[in-house]
């Protein structure tokens, strides 16, 4: 079940290596444990949380079935390879804690070899070697415990280092979201102290991002870390959220937003109002940047309609992250896209909604974004004298961002036209029956011929002949449904209906 492995060595395909084979939903997870010299006071202190935080998380976010692989990393050097495995396993819910315990229990500060000097630290290698090598390049999240003092060979730039790593994160096409978590830890040993810590997450892929994102959405790391997450990347897109909050000027046009972000817009069926007044709440959710300035545009997709959203402000100033900016604007509706009640698509969906799927772009241009104070602050608390506020701005490229807030328009058709068109067919099938009935129903027809009463019997549409007592024939009787009727009468013939 446990299996150490070196992933410096340059081993290919680590995960089928470790004996790990994933199952095709399953998202492998690599953890990285930063061992260095830097990190010497959260081993050796006593009152540490270190080992049973990592721990903890992992035994949250780790999902039965995933290929998991814990490793401790600082730098490689030769004889001395970095990350070097600590555990490898496919994820039992019960024990997956339990192992990474034991698998930490060991592990102390790391020392070059034949120096004895505290081992350097190298976050990029640490990152490199898991997305290239234990995971293949192949979709997955890595999480990375670290002080985040970068310091390859012992240089003391690390706040150059550290910017080397996040230009890393921001342009390293394989990492599709990055999320950073910084937390208060104070811990003093011999050599160093240290305030607090930070743990990265890279979502690897578009199939990984979306497994981080399960995570967050079912509060996996909230279990263990309340704190929310600082996002690195991506940083061009959802930067914002739009919450309705009015409709104006459209009689018979609701709007509310379910817990998964759709927007819900309930039309009612005679509801003909071409644009609505709309109230929002713009949110800022790119925490821990303030949006310094953007402009603003929006567009609705609808129904096949692509129109612009005219906005009552053109742009955003100082929104920071978690505050809300009071925003009118005029929407087309796709009133002529919705069928009228008599409609068929109407009557199919009689007692239930009719659903019209889009979407509402919102584009944010000339973005410029700026760290909070409040993060500042916190950060300076952490890391006293540390640069890394100065790193989380972002890369000068990323000046434009675009939120989607999709939308259902939904037509709520009550059952009363479907039941008068029910009734009316069941009408017409009566009446059809009836005619039915009628039109074959066996009719007796007296006739007089020659003073001689006679009985015919016929159906309606059909026509016979009547012949005198010669055995010549004297007339035609035609039936309908309703009545007789007699044709080409021969001159002189003593024929008539009745007696």
């Amino acid at each position: 079940m446990k299996r150490a492995f070196l992933v410096a060595a340059g081993l290919p395909g680590a995960l089928g290596t470790l004996g790990v084979a994933a199952p095709a939903q399953a998202i492998p997870q690599v953890v990285l444990v930063q061992n260095s010299g830097w990190m010497e006071p959260f081993y050796s202190d006593p009152a540490s949380q270190f080992k049973p935080l990592v721990a903890a998380l992992v035994g949250s976010v780790a999902q039965p079935g995933d290929a998991l692989v814990l490793a401790a990393f600082n730098q490689s050097r030769p004889g001395a390879p970095s990350p070097r495995g600590l555990l490898s396993e496919k994820v039992d819910a019960k024990t997956v804690q339990t192992h990474v315990q034991a698998a930490l229990a060991g592990l102390e500060t790391a020392r070059k070899p034949n120096g004895g000097a505290l081992a350097d630290t190298d976050l990029g290698e640490a990152v490199n070697a898991a997305v290239t090598q234990v995971l293949g390049g192949k979709p997955g999240l890595v999480w990375l415990v670290t002080n985040n003092r970068n310091s390859p060979n012992n240089d003391q730039a690390t706040g150059e280092r550290n910017r080397e790593f996040y230009a890393l994160i921001h342009r390293g096409a394989a990492i599709e979201k990055a999320l950073a978590w910084p937390l208060r830890m104070a811990v003093e040993g011999p050599h160093y102290r240290a305030n607090g810590l930070m743990i990265y997450v890279f979502a690897v892929g578009r199939e990984g991002a979306r497994e981080l994102d399960r995570l967050l959405a079912a509060g996996r790391v909230q279990r263990v870390i309340t704190e929310p997450p600082a996002r690195l990347k991506p940083l061009d897109r959802d930067t914002v959220r739009l919450v309705p909050r009015k409709v104006e000027n459209a009689p018979g046009v609701d709007f509310s937003m379910d817990a998964n972000g759709l927007l819900r817009a309930d039309v009612a069926p005679d509801a003909r109002s071409p644009t609505a007044g709309i109230r929002w709440n713009l949110e800022n959710t790119i925490y821990p940047y303030t949006i310094a300035g953007a402009t603003l545009s929006a567009r609705s997709v609808l129904g096949g309609e692509n129109r612009p959203i005219a906005l009552a402000q053109g742009g955003v100033q100082r929104l920071a992250p978690g505050q809300a900016l009071p925003l009118a604007s005029t929407m087309r509706l796709p009133v002529a896209q919705l069928p009228g009640k008599w409609s068929l698509a109407a009557l199919q969906s009689a007692g239930s909604a009719y659903v019209l799927p889009g979407r509402i772009e919102l584009q944010l241009q000339g973005q410029r974004l700026e760290l909070s104070q409040a993060f500042r602050a916190r950060m300076a608390a952490l890391f006293p004298g540390d640069p890394l506020p100065e790193i989380f701005t972002p890369p000068g490229e990323i000046q434009a961002s675009t939120a989607t807030l999709p939308i259902e328009v939904r037509v709520n058709y009550g059952a009363g036209p479907l039941v008068a068109l029910i009734g009316g067919v069941l009408a017409l099938l009566a009446a059809g029956a009836a005619a039915a009935y009628a039109y074959a129903r066996p009719r007796r027809v007296v006739v007089t011929v020659e003073d001689e009463l006679r009985t015919v019997h016929t159906r309606a549409g059909a026509t016979q002949p009547i012949y005198d007592k010669a055995g010549q024939q004297v007339a035609r009787l035609k039936t309908t449904l309703f009545g007789h009727q007699l044709l080409d009468l021969r001159e002189g013939a003593q024929v008539r209906l009745g007696r």
